[in-house]
C-alpha cells in the first residue's frame, strides 16, 4: 500500500517525527535496505528535511500575509486568536508575534486561554510543557474554545479538529480574516454566513498546504540524496504559497467567486487540464 513510489505517508494528528521514523525503518527492515523516502516528516537525523515541522503553520502564515496585504491589513497592528496550539497552532502563534501581531487568545484540548493585553508565545509554551494542558495556566481568562473563538480579533485561525465554525455560531464570529490551518474546520453553512457577512476566509485547501509543499521538498531532497538549506527550503515554499494565493485570489476575482470555491476550480482545473493533455491510453 505504501512505498517511495507509490503512496507516501506524512505526519498528521495524532502522529509526529518518532511515529515516522518507525514507520520508515519498519518499511526498510521488509525490503533489506534503508528507504527514506518511504515517508516525510522524519528526523533529520533519517533524512527528513529542515523546516519540514513547521511547515504548516509558516505556509499558514504566508497565506495570512497575502490576504492581508488584499485586505489592507497591517499584521503588526492587529490581533489574533489561535485555535489549538499543537505543531500548526504553535507555530503560527510564534511566526504572527514575529511579525508584531498581538497574540490575544490560545487553546487546546483543555480550554482557552484569554488575555487582551496579549500573551506571550514563549510563556504559553512554557506553561504546556509544564503542566501539560493549558487548564492551569495563570497567564489570562479561562474560557472554552467555542467561546473563544468568537471573541472579537483581526485574524482568526482554527487549527485544530474540524467542523469548529458551524451554522451555529458563523453569525458570532467577530473576525476579518479567518485562515484556515486544520482540515475542515468551517462547514459548508457557515461558508454561506461568513461570505454574507464579508469575512474572507483563506480555505484549508491553500492555507494549509504548506505542510505537504515541504514533504514534497523532503522527498524530492531524498531520491537526490542531497540536502537543501533551511533557506533554500523556506524561499521555494514561500514563493509557491504566494504564487498560489494570487492565482487563486486572480481567478476569485475574475470569475466573482468566493475564495473557497475559486480554490478548489483552480486546482481541479490545473488536473483537469494535465488529463486532456495525457489522452489516457486507450
Amino acid at each position: 500500500m505504501i512505498g517511495p513510489d507509490r503512496d507516501i505517508p506524512a505526519p498528521d494528528l495524532g502522529t509526529n517525527e518518532q511515529v515516522m521514523a518507525w514507520l520508515m525503518d519498519t518499511y526498510s527492515q521488509q525490503v533489506g535496505h534503508a528507504v527514506p523516502e518511504v515517508v516525510t516528516g522524519k528526523p533529520v537525523v533519517l533524512g527528513g528535511s529542515l523546516g519540514r515541522k513547521e511547515a504548516t503553520g509558516r505556509g499558514v502564515v504566508f497565506a495570512i500575509q497575502e490576504a492581508a496585504k488584499h485586505l489592507r491589513m497591517n499584521l503588526s497592528e492587529s490581533t489574533a486568536i489561535v485555535q489549538g496550539f499543537g505543531n500548526v497552532g504553535s507555530h503560527v502563534a510564534r511566526f504572527l508575534a514575529e511579525l508584531g501581531t498581538r497574540l490575544v487568545a490560545v487553546s487546546d484540548v483543555s480550554g482557552a486561554v484569554y488575555n487582551p493585553r496579549g500573551l506571550s508565545v514563549d510563556a504559553i509554551s512554557e506553561c504546556l510543557a509544564r503542566n501539560g494542558s493549558l487548564k492551569d495556566c495563570t497567564l489570562g481568562d479561562h474560557l472554552s474554545n467555542q467561546e473563544m473563538l468568537e471573541l472579537p480579533c483581526d485574524v482568526l485561525v482554527p487549527a485544530a479538529l474540524q467542523d469548529q465554525i458551524t451554522g451555529k455560531n458563523a453569525e458570532r464570529i467577530q473576525c476579518k480574516l479567518l485562515a484556515e490551518g486544520a482540515n475542515g474546520p468551517t462547514t459548508l453553512e457557515a461558508d454561506e454566513i461568513l461570505a454574507r457577512r464579508g469575512v474572507f476566509v483563506v480555505p484549508d485547501v491553500l492555507g494549509n498546504a504548506g505542510g505537504v509543499t515541504v514533504s514534497y521538498f523532503e522527498w524530492v531532497q531524498d531520491t537526490q540524496n542531497f540536502a537543501w538549506t533551511l533557506d533554500e527550503i523556506n524561499s521555494r515554499l514561500h514563493h509557491i504559497m504566494t504564487d498560489a494565493f494570487r492565482r487563486v485570489l486572480a481567478r476569485s476575482e475574475r470569475q466573482s467567486l468566493d475564495f473557497r470555491t475559486a480554490a478548489l476550480i483552480e486546482g481541479i482545473d490545473r488536473v483537469a487540464a494535465a488529463k486532456l493533455v495525457r489522452g489516457l491510453f486507450p
